[in-house]
């Protein structure tokens, strides 16, 4: 009770000076309630909830004044973790009363539960042993003993059919039935419920007897039923208020003993945090000056304890501050090509030095996840454009097998024109100084130095940086500047040349991983696309088509006799065959279609856009083309014929490779037929028993 007056005294007290001096409204509180909770209830529960008003009262009185500005108040760490703790003991005490409440109201439903299914057994025990003995016509007075049992409200033995049949209804209570006696006889399943009525908790179970053959005796001795037969149920009524009483005092006694102990260690650690907040006071000044700059800050000992330590390694740490921090900056800023200052904030200085470093290492991270080099320049333009703020730049690939330079980036746009090189540069890459060098070209402080340099404007200048690529320059980036921001370009470049120097070898690696899939997916003999490449483009290739509504055909084409040709001429005349072969097909398809080397003399074409009829005229033109191709042997010359079959998608098929095995039955009808035509599959070649 102390307890509560305080807590009602202290919330009394910050609710008056706040709704009597400001009027500001609090949550849960109204005029002349001091507290949450009016009216009777546990102890426990109001005391918790009165000192949960006390630590919000004080939470808005000090935030209302700080807000209003009324007085001074900054709230103490001590304040704080005080606030912060009762919160945390009130919600523990709830939390532990919840619980508790929880667990002794299952294991006292399942206790009750336990005896109802004690005396229900005790019954059926007593009802088969008056069978046995005769005495059957007296097991009234046996269930009024058991109902005079303590805690059993109310007990009735109800007949099933089956037995009402052979014996007769029997007592009059015995034929009485109530809704969950009459579910349990249908289903032969036990219920339990627990009702509150008036505050008489009571637990109504009912539990059938089902008739079996097992023990001796057993039911089917005596009832002419089946086994599994209800043959008729016990409904017992046991009352609970006994022992919701004696959980009550247990949850009260654990609540009070719960908090009691957060009490008293609320005590003790407020007494604990006085060193501690005193120390905390003198690391926010020495770490105020560290953040200006200022190092030589000092912190007074309290104790010899973890407070005190904290205190020594402070000043540890603040001497070890003081005596790197300069050579930290300087070899960042060495890392960087960045100039020293000595003036401002030298730690701002050098933070900013790590960021850019930090940045540099996400922005490598990220290009080593992208999948194609374009992705990667385009991050290299976004940092040139959004984080440097330059408008007007060129990033060039240079190609070393073709001696070329082809820009990639212009201003921001892909592949778009040449703007501030001569093309000439772009035809022969060694006109370009910074690709012949591999140096950074800076016409900022030598103007003029390169002489393929066009400016867009008068007083334009402009500043290369080469991306090394294996000892060679393998990209360039030109940025273009204006006269007036020539001073603050000279500035920036030393960061850019970080974020190039990073991307050169992610770059190689994309440039070579491109150049192993590209021969992956390519037949190296005819330069044409393989199956492997047909296997990944399907897909593709189906969805564009359904996604336009079109259709494409599919041209299967075999060179007709070609192991004759390896026979009789030998394996390099049979190659020259193929390529020719192969160079005529890519004459005769456009640039949207796909020619795939399928296997050996066999070729795939995919005309897209392209019915039937169409692919018909395309085939016709490319058999007339290899009758009347002549390949130059050694010995003479060679001509070939090439048989075609065509199939459609999706008309034929809506399944790719259906239509490629359609395009392929109809080129094996143009085989059996005599070779050297073309075909359009029908319905009629297909045989579902023939293997293909």
């Amino acid at each position: 009770m102390r307890a509560i007056a305080a807590a009602d005294a202290a919330a009394s007290e910050y609710r008056i000076r706040i709704l009597g001096d400001n009027q500001l409204p609090l949550p849960g509180l109204s005029e002349g309630k001091p507290g949450f909770v009016s009216g009777t209830g546990a102890p426990a529960k109001i005391t918790i909830i009165r000192l949960w008003q006390f630590v919000v009262c004080k939470y808005y009185y000090v935030r209302h004044t700080n807000r209003k500005g009324n007085s001074p108040i900054r709230m103490k760490l001590t304040t704080k973790f005080v606030m912060y703790f009762v919160s945390i003991l009130a919600v523990l005490v709830v939390v532990l009363t919840g619980l508790s409440a929880l667990s002794f109201y299952y294991f006292s439903v399942y206790t009750t539960e336990r005896h109802a299914r004690s005396v229900a057994e005790t019954v059926k025990v007593g009802l088969t042993e008056s069978m046995i003995n005769g005495t059957i016509d007296k097991r009234q007075q046996f269930l009024a003993r058991l109902a005079s049992v303590p805690g059993v409200k109310n007990l009735q033995i109800v007949r099933g059919p089956e037995v009402i049949k052979q014996y007769g209804p029997g007592l009059a209570s015995e034929t009485r039935v109530i809704k969950s006696v009459e579910s349990a006889l249908a289903s032969g399943k036990e219920s339990f419920e627990v009702i509150d009525a008036d505050g008489d908790l009571t637990l109504h179970a009912v539990i059938p007897y089902v008739a079996n053959g097992q023990g001796t005796p057993n039911c089917l001795e005596c009832h002419a039923v089946s086994s599994g037969t209800v043959l008729g149920a016990v409904s017992i009524d046991i009352s609970m208020v006994e022992m919701r009483r004696q959980a009550i005092v247990a949850i009260f006694a654990v609540s009070l003993a719960v908090l009691a102990a957060a009490l008293a260690s609320l005590a003790l650690v407020r007494r604990m945090m006085n060193p501690l907040s005193e120390t905390a006071k003198a690391v926010q000044q020495v770490t105020s000056q560290a953040v200006g700059g200022n190092f030589s800050g000092r912190i007074s000992q309290h104790g010899s304890d973890e407070v005190g330590d904290i205190a020594i390694n402070i000043n540890r740490l603040m001497e070890f501050l003081e005596r790197e921090m300069t050579t930290i900056r300087t070899r960042v800023a060495q890392l960087m090509g960045h100039q020293v200052t000595e003036s401002g904030n030298q730690l701002v200085h050098t933070t900013e030095m790590v960021e850019s470093l930090v940045e540099v290492s996400q922005f490598k991270q990220a290009i080593e996840e992208d999948q194609t080099k374009i992705e990667i320049y385009q991050r290299l333009a976004d940092i040139l454009r959004v984080k440097y703020d330059f408008k007007r730049f060129t990033i060039y690939e240079i190609a070393s097998s073709k001696n070329r330079m082809t820009p990639i980036l212009v201003d921001g746009e892909i592949d778009a024109p040449c703007r501030y090189c001569d093309l000439q540069a772009t035809l022969d890459a060694s006109f370009c100084r910074a690709k012949r060098t591999t140096r950074e070209v800076n016409a900022v402080d030598f103007p003029g130095l390169c002489t393929m340099f066009r400016p867009e404007a008068k007083g334009d200048t402009h500043i290369c940086l080469p991306i090394t690529q294996s000892g060679s320059a393998g990209c360039v980036v030109q940025i273009v500047i204006a006269e007036d921001e020539a001073s603050l370009a000279r500035l920036m470049v030393p960061f850019v040349a970080v974020y190039l120097r990073e991307a050169g070898p992610v770059l190689e690696a994309k440039r070579l991983m491109e150049h192993l899939r590209e021969n992956a997916l390519r037949d190296p003999m005819t330069g044409m696309h393989n199956r492997r490449f047909l296997e990944e483009y399907v897909s593709t290739l189906v969805s564009g088509s359904q996604r336009r509504k079109s259709v494409f055909s599919v041209l299967m084409l075999d060179l007709d006799f070609f192991k004759q040709v390896n026979d009789t001429h030998g394996h390099e005349a049979g190659d020259k065959v193929l390529k020719t072969l192969a160079d005529l097909l890519m004459r005769n398809v456009r640039s949207s279609d796909l020619a795939v080397r399928y296997g050996g003399e066999e070729f795939l074409l995919v005309l897209s856009d392209t019915g039937a009829d169409v692919a018909m005229e395309v085939a016709e033109k490319i058999r007339v083309e290899v009758e009347a191709t002549k390949v130059p042997l050694a010995g003479g010359v060679l001509q070939k014929t090439i048989s075609i079959g065509v199939a459609e998608f999706p008309s034929d098929s809506d399944t790719f490779w259906q239509v490629v095995k359609f395009a392929d039955v109809a080129l094996y009808q143009a085989k059996s037929r005599g070779r050297n035509q073309v075909l359009r599959f029908a319905p009629d070649m297909w045989d579902s028993n023939e293997r293909y």
